[in-house]
């Protein structure tokens, strides 16, 4: 069972360079490139940061697969 996320997608709707959101959240691009490639689990904190930053609940973004 892992966690999936819906980032790379929601970021891509939205228009925003995984630079801009890296700097949004705090953190490199490399940061948010291991997430939406589903190689890092970002911590409770940062993933409270992407769903305020996309207006969405945190179950929303992630998901147990």
């Amino acid at each position: 069972m892992g966690v999936k996320n819906k980032i790379k997608e929601l970021r891509k709707q939205h228009h925003i360079t995984q630079i801009e959101m890296a700097k949004a959240m705090q953190v490199t691009r490399q940061t948010i490139v291991a997430i939406e490639n589903h190689h890092y689990n970002p911590s409770l904190e940062l993933s409270l940061k992407i769903a305020k930053y996309f207006e969405m609940k945190v179950e929303e973004i992630f998901t147990l697969e």
